[in-house]
């Protein structure tokens, strides 16, 4: 996992990639983040609960 910060119309923004190559990176500014933090558990139970299966 790459994690990098980049800026979008001057707001700062995370960018999360799954290898230097990925062409659709997952990006976020302040707020969002936010709103993950706040549901940090939530998300961990729906990751848990919704793991593809291989």
């Amino acid at each position: 996992m790459v994690f990098e910060t980049g800026e979008y119309k001057g707001n700062k923004l995370i960018v999360l990639k799954r290898s230097e190559d990925d062409n659709y990176p997952f990006r976020f500014g302040y707020w969002k983040a936010m709103l993950i933090i706040e549901h940090i558990e939530d998300i961990k139970k729906f990751v848990k609960e919704n793991k593809p299966k291989e």
